[in-house]
């Protein structure tokens, strides 16, 4: 006896649904992703310096584990996939990043103890000109100029890359400041003379 087409197809469709309905979860998928989110929210210069990273890995999470409890286990192997390599991509900006900001951090502190220097020698040679300055309020400037540059370079040597670059500016701009007070100063004199 010979089977009709409509009865294969409907067998064929059963079969199917049998098979689909024994899919198994990508565990080991969602396992690594779960691990490599995890190691990406734990890194300090990812979270640093790649937050949209990170971001972006915990939102692939949040939709692998939608889809595996709604057993849509290829959608949520797909999302996996893609928080892997989100986390990855956030820690890979993040070392990247603090890279950037450690040479940054460097630059800006190594010129303070110069400038820190001239504008010392600057302060002393207005005061032994006589000049027209607050010297009491460019001292106060100064020390704290001082403090912040030292601070910067406790930061830096910390590793706290963005406190010593905010630190190093402030400190810089004080003492352009103050070299600025002592430069119109001295040429408010010679006009004068």
């Amino acid at each position: 006896m010979k089977a009709t087409p409509r009865i294969l197809i409907c067998a064929a469709l059963v079969m199917a649904a049998l098979v689909m309905g024994c899919a198994k979860p990508p565990t080991e998928e969602m396992n690594n992703a779960t691990e490599a989110v995890t190691r990406a929210e734990n890194d300090h210069d990812a979270v640093t310096y790649a937050g949209n990273s990170v971001a972006r890995a915990k939102d692939a999470l949040a939709q692998m584990n939608q889809e595996a409890a709604a057993k849509r286990y290829d959608a949520a192997k797909s999302y996996a996939a893609e928080a892997i390599a989100a986390a990855e991509r956030a820690i890979n900006e993040g070392r990247a990043g603090a890279a950037r900001a450690r040479d940054d951090a460097s630059a800006i502190v190594s010129q303070l103890k110069p400038l820190i220097a001239e504008t010392e020698q600057g302060i002393e040679a207005a005061r032994a000109a006589n000049l027209p300055l607050d010297f009491v309020t460019i001292d106060r400037d100064f020390d704290t100029a001082v403090y912040n540059a030292n601070e910067a370079q406790s930061a830096l040597s910390g590793k706290q890359y963005q406190i010593a670059i905010d630190r190093g500016r402030s400190a810089r701009s004080g003492l352009n400041g103050i070299n600025q007070q002592l430069s119109v100063a001295a040429l408010a004199v010679s006009r004068k003379k």
